[in-house]
């Protein structure tokens, strides 16, 4: 039987017009990429911004708009990283249709961990097996020269999903490293509602897709959007927040398991049925 788990009904207006808005907000921002370490600071939030504001009107993300946002926000947080792994330089990239050249900007704040997996839920959203391979190879020495404080658990996440795509020894011990630094009496950085209900739950919904367990694999699927959908409606900020609109990590970690041959028995908004099911994959050069 398939579940069903309804999103939340964000409060605020949101229409075409503002839509339009923030793509142009976004391509200014592209355009600007070259010039500073800063506008890629950004140019991040405007490009994840963007998606989820598309996936807000656009709920299963059956229309070419919706792609084509998700497919420059992973672009954009792509080469962030690329440009922060080279010293000197410039490194070259494609974003949104178009070749561009930006300078290497060497270890910055916002080439941390955590947005190291966002960029890794977006490729893997996209299907970009080429920016997999360059992802997984940076250096998680790399992540923590950008300053951030954050809780350990998230450097053994990091290196648990890089060992399974490049296929190295110790996957199983490094996954279980993450999930054991995730407790909430070890992991006291992350606000504790934002990592039980939010940060969690792609790391668990990953250890079931190893399992191959596909039932025990679509209870947690459904819990971790359920758990989502708590998260983002626990008071008016939240619910009025576009970031609420996808469960991005659930979501790639679904994507994982639908290429793998799963069955998908979860139905949601939070996992947008055109992404998941790759539907637009190959429509343009990305």
């Amino acid at each position: 039987m398939t579940a069903r788990v309804v999103r939340h009904v964000r409060p605020g207006t949101l229409d075409a017009a503002a839509l339009r808005e923030l793509t142009e907000e976004l391509e200014e921002g592209v355009d600007s990429l070259g010039e500073s370490a800063t506008a890629f600071g950004l140019a991040l939030d405007e490009a994840l911004t963007l998606v989820q504001g598309r996936a807000l009107l656009d709920s299963d993300a059956s229309e070419l708009e919706t792609w084509e946002a998700t497919v420059a926000a992973m672009q954009v947080w792509t080469a962030a990283f690329a440009a922060a792994r080279a010293t000197e330089g410039v490194v070259e990239c494609r974003i949104m249709d178009e070749p561009r050249t930006v300078l290497a900007t060497g270890p910055q704040f916002y080439a941390n961990a955590g947005n190291w997996l966002t960029a890794l839920w977006l490729v893997i959203i996209c299907r970009e097996q080429g920016r997999m391979d360059a992802l997984c190879q940076i250096p998680v020495d790399l992540l923590r020269e950008s300053g951030a404080h954050g809780d350990q658990y998230v450097y053994h996440w990091v290196e648990a999903l890089q060992m399974y795509w490049t296929e190295r020894p110790g996957l199983f011990e490094e996954l279980q490293a993450a999930i054991e630094a995730s407790y909430p009496e070890v992991a006291t950085i992350a606000p504790r509602d934002l990592l039980q209900n939010v940060l969690y739950q792609p790391i668990h919904l990953f250890a079931q897709f190893l399992r191959k367990d596909h039932a025990a694999f679509n209870a947690a699927l459904a819990e971790s959007l359920e758990l989502h959908k708590a998260y983002w409606t626990a008071n008016a900020e939240r619910s009025n927040d576009l970031q609420g609109a996808i469960a991005l990590g659930p979501l790639a970690i679904a994507c994982l398991a639908y290429d793998a041959g799963f069955p998908i028995d979860v139905e949601s908004e939070y996992i947008p049925k055109a992404l998941l099911e790759r539907s637009w994959t190959g429509e343009f050069e990305t």
